[in-house]
């Protein structure tokens, strides 16, 4: 189902104070975490992949020395700057440059003045291939001569090759000689990728488990939170009467704080409590005062009488109502139902020996009414009194405990009620049979108490043919 149209929407903000300390704690940690996954690993990489390059640079360099060197001894040059044929077999005699197509390469270029290539003298590996220089390194070798510039070319065999030239100036020559060395970059770059890959898969186990220790640190750390809660709830249900026990020093204002609450609580109920005494004994003089001046036969003393009963009854129900709410309000209250109920049951069988009634108590053993035993006993006996009057031989009590709350059913064997009798005997100060002794708020000071302790009062038709009443109180 949609929300309504106007509905305010909650900001991003809002959502976020809603999330739970435990999901913020591990959303951060996990962003945080691949974060660092992603990053690290590409840095490592990046980091890998440039040493491999300098060592192909540093071998790459070490053959343009041989090169260099290798000429100036064999006297491969004439008089005039011109290359002789000398033997290439007497330059680098590594077996990687005599094999073609090898991936490595080294060549001795000759340039003309508009840098184009004039001829070259070659290795072996080379075969007939282009000489894989560049042309714009040719132009910044010859900028500065005796300095190696370095550059990617696509070598012989589509090879990706990283190329090292330098110019060297020959006296007597009007351009400069240009020493190639050249190597396949292909099984350093495959080198490079494993490694990321083996990086980061290691850098995944390494991050699951870190976030697996994380999550159990997190609910670990946040374990005090959760017996607060629990203590809480013992307090409420009336299991304990504060919170005790070791709780770590972030959390120990916290239940130093409810511990004042608790007992702020209990204060104002006994406040509220001797307030409402208080207040039915200021009433009852004035009352009873108006009620003996009244005791003559006139038509003023028999409406005053009147009035005055009518006051002496709201201000009873009143202050028992605002007594009860006072009850109702208080935290950690408790009840047991099942010894209560037979106590009540004893009594009663006691009183309508003479009628023939007997009641009888069926169900758990183990349910708990959280409220006072006072309140509890105005709504179970005013119910069993109920059924005690209109019941011709039996009044059966059942309780029910059950994860979802505790169900009370009172039911006799009488007459019982019609729908419309139902209803109406639910009404403050409605009696079906004035010749019943009453004052008709028996019922309706029931369904008012089982509302204030979160219940409700039902009346219904009894398998034992009369009628049947339910208290039902929902587990918060």
């Amino acid at each position: 189902m949609s929300a309504p149209a106007d509905a305010p929407q909650k900001s991003l903000f809002d959502r976020w104070s809603s999330v739970s300390l435990a999901r913020r704690i591990t959303i951060a940690a996990g962003i945080w975490g691949i974060f660092v996954l992603i990053g690290g690993a590409l840095a490592l990489s990046a980091v890998y992949r440039a040493q491999t390059l300098v060592l192909v640079e540093q071998d790459l360099q070490e053959t343009l020395v041989t090169l260099s060197r290798e000429l100036i001894r064999e006297d491969a040059f004439l008089p005039d700057g011109r290359l002789t044929d000398t033997d290439r077999e007497l330059f680098p005699s590594d077996a990687r440059f005599q094999t073609q197509y090898s991936g490595h390469y080294w060549a001795v270029v000759g340039i003309n003045p508009d840098l184009s290539i004039a001829g070259d003298f070659r290795s072996k590996s080379l075969w007939d291939e282009d000489v894989p220089i560049p042309p714009d390194l040719i132009a910044r070798a010859v900028a500065a001569p005796g300095v190696t510039q370095f550059g990617d070319y696509e070598g012989p065999a589509d090879q990706r090759s990283r190329v090292a030239i330098q110019a060297i100036r020959i006296e007597n020559r009007a351009t400069p000689i240009i020493l190639v060395a050249a190597s396949d970059r292909t099984p350093n770059d495959l080198a490079a990728t494993r490694f990321r890959n083996l990086l980061f898969g290691t850098m995944v186990a390494l991050f699951g488990g870190v976030f697996a220790a994380m999550l159990l640190g997190i609910r670990y750390s946040l374990n005090p939170l959760a017996r607060l809660q629990t203590d809480v709830a013992r307090v409420r249900e009336g299991e304990a009467q504060k919170l005790e026990g070791d709780y770590p020093s972030e959390v120990r204002p916290l239940t130093e704080e409810l511990n004042m609450l608790i007992e702020h609580n209990r204060e104002v109920v006994e406040r509220a409590r001797t307030h409402v005494g208080n207040l039915a004994h200021a009433l009852k003089t004035p009352l009873a005062v108006l009620k003996n001046e009244a005791a003559g036969q006139t038509q003023l003393d028999d409406v005053v009488r009147r009035q005055a009963e009518a006051m002496q009854t709201n201000v009873e129900h009143y202050l028992k109502r605002a007594r009860m709410a006072a009850r109702a309000e208080t935290i950690g209250a408790r009840t047991d139902v099942r010894p209560v109920i037979e106590g009540l049951a004893r009594l009663l069988n006691r009183l309508f020996d003479a009628k023939g009634i007997e009641v009888t108590v069926e169900g758990s053993t183990s349910a708990i009414f959280r409220g006072e035993q006072q309140d509890f006993e105005e709504m179970i006996g005013n119910l069993m009194e109920n059924a005690c009057k209109w019941a011709s031989t039996e009044v059966k009590v059942t309780i029910t405990d059950s994860p979802q709350g505790i169900t009370i059913d009172v039911e006799d064997d009488g007459k019982g009620l019609s729908a419309e009798e139902r209803e109406a005997a639910m009404k403050r100060g409605v009696r079906l049979d004035e010749t019943t002794p009453g004052t008709g708020l028996g019922l309706s000071i029931v369904k008012e108490l089982a509302e204030l302790h979160k219940g409700r009062l039902e009346l219904g038709e009894a398998a034992l043919g009369g009628l049947r009443a339910t208290l039902r109180f929902t587990r918060p």
